[in-house]
């Protein structure tokens, strides 16, 4: 019921807002009348904490306002109770205390609570769920066709208060309750348009969300509907769905009208989140609400069915939507032309353009701008020009500057440069002025292209033309230039940019200083990036980088990490794989001490240090046998939170193993499995390599029967024979045989040939000939070559029948030597 408060009493003990408040309310001075809000038995709250909300202060940044039966108090670890018009909030916090969260199980419960307990429908491949839209509301109320949402204008963004409250947004980080009190008395001399203007003037959408929900929780506050449409206006355009989502449900709860509009943002929102499947829900939501959809929703779900990469339901979607009246417009026609150019059927789209205007929609510059971008990537040239003249006569569209410029760029972006020059040339003939961005992509196209001398003469004639080049030609031609390794030509180049007035940038020295790196001028470069001041320009992140990594492949180690240090103070920070790079290169050349202040020197300095980095100075330190330095390193992971994974594990049990330490590494093995790590198949290889070495079979074969428990490995039991056999155990191989002749394959074929020859080399004919009998007993087939020299061994010992039969088990399967077939004859 609507309640009003007349004074300020103080009143007693916690109540409940029940039957007795409404006895109680004149009494107290409370009167109903001004304000909606739905109370629950459940709500308790003091009325000393209500009478006195003056003092109370609220955090930006928690979600919606919720009435709903199903909603939890404080869910997103926010303060307060949450209710259609106030929320009552006890030691709450100052400021944008939280960020708005995005997560799958948010998701799950909006659907629910939107579409039913059970949950909303699918929208997989059957058509029935996205078309839901179309089976028009006969049975239910029309809604208004108004879209509820005012233009902001220029004034409003200017509004004096606008500007105040942007100001005290962007303090929030030092926030007391005199700036929240202030901002909070602003926010009630605000018109509509200009919470919309504050909405939308944040360059953070997830600030201008937090906002939204906080002024929505402000007493004797309560947002006009245009500020809804306008807080799903800047949602859309961002991939904060689960936001826009929560604002629609609030939507919903308030009874405010949503058009279809409404729900097109939200479609957006999940549709640039890539929650495709997300976003064709909303129709069916649009359907349950009474919704009726309009145009401008069709066109937003064939955009998101086009995305997803569905193009013949797009065009059912179509059909569909002009059996109920829609008639579709040259947008939705644009799409469809983009959908078949991306899966390549380009004349479908050529046709679709020739039959749009039998169905009473003309095509404009952009449908044929979209075929002609995707016909300049296989240099279709007379395709583009019938298509432009096509444009000209049959449309009645004259090819513009645009129309150039998107051939020329497409063009140049697919090294077709010299066809682009002959576009140039025609524009130029036709009164179109070229200017030197278009001259600037032919020159950028063939300097990649290796054709230097291309490019200076596009430069040539663009002075003679009048057109000086600027920063970004000049940038082009001495990129190139250093890739053709003409590093000398490319200084001069400079020189003439200083000539004509144009001053070399970053990007500029970067391409030089790349190109010096690449011919082996490292220190060249470095030192014309220390002297970058004198020359007026400021190294980038890509600059220390280029230096860093020429640095690092001519074996400069220290000077690379000293630029990273520089690199480091100036701001910019390394990849993680820019420090393994030099992790690893100190490493491989003995210098462990220097690697490892390297990583702590990053790791102070807050750089983005993992478990790669980790694990490669931890291999480094095995590789030196200095096991001890390896498992410190190690302990100290789980200090700073930088969790081992199964290559940190291998590499330490692979250096205690080989240090005779096998007890440890069994117990780092069976660490590993217990924190829930997969062993690899180097894991598998190390483990089967130290255990049969020191010949501990039985052990290894408890410890496999582990590792297989989480991480299955089909060819385990092969490793353990083979290796087996290249230490000479062949009696512990032979008793494994059966584990893979279980199941017979050309792998357990190679496996049963090295125990065989293993046996030949102990001089054990018999055995191997044992092996080969079994190996036959499987439908496996021995090598014939092998089992001729097994058969020779036994006809040495006397054994003839065993080397006969195991001839005759050969030509039981008519495969056998021209000499065994001559043996058996005779």
């Amino acid at each position: 019921m609507p309640f009003r408060f007349k004074s300020s009493k103080a009143l007693g003990n916690s109540c409940k807002f029940d039957a007795s408040f409404r006895r109680h309310a004149p009494v107290l001075g409370i009167e109903f009348g001004s304000i909606q809000a739905e109370f629950r038995p459940s709500c308790h709250f003091s009325f000393r904490s209500l009478i006195f909300s003056k003092t109370i202060s609220i955090s930006f940044g928690a979600h919606e306002n919720c009435n709903h039966k199903n909603d939890r108090f404080n869910k997103y670890g926010l303060m307060g109770s949450e209710d259609d018009d106030c929320t009552i909030a006890k030691n709450s916090r100052l400021g944008f205390c939280s960020q708005v969260e995005e997560s799958d199980e948010d998701e799950e419960d909006d659907n629910r609570e939107e579409v039913g307990e059970g949950g909303y429908e699918s929208c997989g491949d059957k058509d029935d769920n996205e078309f839901m839209v179309f089976r028009s509301s006969d049975g239910l109320n029309r809604q208004r066709e108004e879209v509820m949402r005012s233009e902001v204008g220029d004034e409003d963004f200017q509004h004096t208060l606008v500007r105040e409250i942007c100001r005290l947004i962007e303090l929030r980080s030092a926030w007391n309750p005199k700036l929240e009190g202030e901002l909070r008395h602003l926010l009630r001399s605000l018109k509509p348009r200009q919470v919309c203007a504050v909405l939308q003037s944040q360059a953070d959408e997830r600030v201008a969300l937090q906002f939204f929900y906080w002024a929505d929780r402000q007493w004797r506050y309560r947002h006009d509907p245009i500020v809804y449409y306008a807080m799903l206006e800047v949602l859309g355009k961002t991939k904060l769905c689960q936001g826009a989502r929560r604002v629609l449900r609030l939507m919903t709860r308030r009874g405010i009208y949503r058009c279809p509009e409404a729900y097109c943002h939200v479609m957006l929102a999940y549709s640039r989140a890539g929650k495709l499947r997300s976003a064709m829900q909303m129709l069916t939501l649009m359907h349950k609400a009474g919704v009726e959809p309009n145009l401008l929703t069709c066109n937003t779900a064939i955009h998101v069915l086009l995305m997803a990469n569905r193009l013949e339901k797009a065009l059912r979607f179509v059909e569909r939507m002009q059996l109920v009246g829609i008639a579709p417009n040259v947008i939705t026609y644009n799409c469809l032309i983009k959908g078949y150019c991306n899966v390549h059927r380009i004349e479908d789209a050529i046709e679709l353009i020739d039959q749009m205007p039998f169905k009473g929609c003309s095509p404009d510059k952009v449908s044929y701008h979209t075929v002609i971008g995707f016909l300049t990537k296989d240099k279709r040239i007379k395709e583009i020009r019938e298509l432009m003249k096509k444009m000209r006569e049959g449309s009645g569209l004259l090819p513009d500057h645009v129309t150039y410029n998107t051939v020329i760029h497409m063009l140049c972006k697919h090294r077709h440069a010299d066809e682009a020059l002959e576009f140039i040339k025609e524009a130029d003939e036709i009164g179109f002025c070229v200017d030197k961005v278009e001259y600037s992509a032919i020159v950028d196209s063939f300097c990649k292209m290796g054709k230097m001398d291309r490019a200076k003469e596009i430069v040539n004639a663009m002075f003679k033309k009048g057109c000086i080049p600027d920063v970004v030609t000049y940038t082009s031609v001495v990129n190139g230039l250093c890739q053709v390794g003409n590093v000398e030509q490319a200084k001069k180049m400079l020189q003439q940019m200083h000539k004509h007035g144009c001053k070399p940038n970053a990007v500029t020295y970067t391409a030089l200083l790349n190109g010096l790196c690449r011919n082996g001028k490292s220190l060249e470069a470095r030192e014309m990036m220390n002297t970058s001041e004198e020359d007026w320009w400021a190294p980038n992140a890509i600059t220390y980088s280029v230096v860093m990594h020429g640095l690092q492949r001519e074996g400069k180690l220290l000077d690379a990490c000293d630029v990273v240090r520089e690199m480091v103070r100036k701001g910019f920070f390394p990849t993680p794989v820019e420090i393994n790079l030099l992790i690893k290169s100190l490493c491989l050349e003995g210098k462990m001490n220097e690697a490892k202040l390297f990583m702590e020197e990053c790791l102070n300095k807050g750089c983005a240090v993992n478990v790669v980095n980790f694990t490669t100075l931890i291999h480094g330190f095995c590789k030196k046998d200095d096991v001890e330095a390896a498992l410190s390193l190690f302990d100290d992971m789980y200090l700073i939170n930088k969790h081992p994974d199964a290559i940190t594990y291998t590499a330490i049990v692979d250096a205690l193993a080989r240090n005779g330490r096998i007890r440890e590494a069994t117990e780092f093995t069976k660490k590993m499995l217990t924190k829930g790590l997969n062993p690899t198949p180097v894991t598998y290889r190390t483990v089967i390599h130290h255990y049969c070495q020191m010949g501990k079979v039985d052990d290894l074969l408890i410890l496999l029967d582990k590792m297989l428990s989480r991480q299955k490995c089909r060819t385990v039991y092969n490793q353990v024979i083979e290796k087996l056999c290249s230490f000479g155990n062949t009696e512990a191989a032979d008793k494994l045989l059966s584990k893979i002749l279980r199941t017979a394959s050309r792998i357990d074929a190679k496996t049963c040939h090295v125990l065989m020859e293993s046996y030949m080399r102990k001089g054990n004919p018999f055995s191997a000939y044992k092996v080969a009998s079994r190996m036959f007993n499987r439908n496996l087939i021995p090598d014939l070559k092998l089992c001729e020299k097994v058969s020779k061994k036994l006809l040495l010992e006397g054994k003839s029948a065993e080397a006969d039969n195991l001839i005759l088990r050969f030509v039981e399967r008519g495969n056998v030597l021209p000499q065994c077939q001559q043996h058996l004859q005779s």
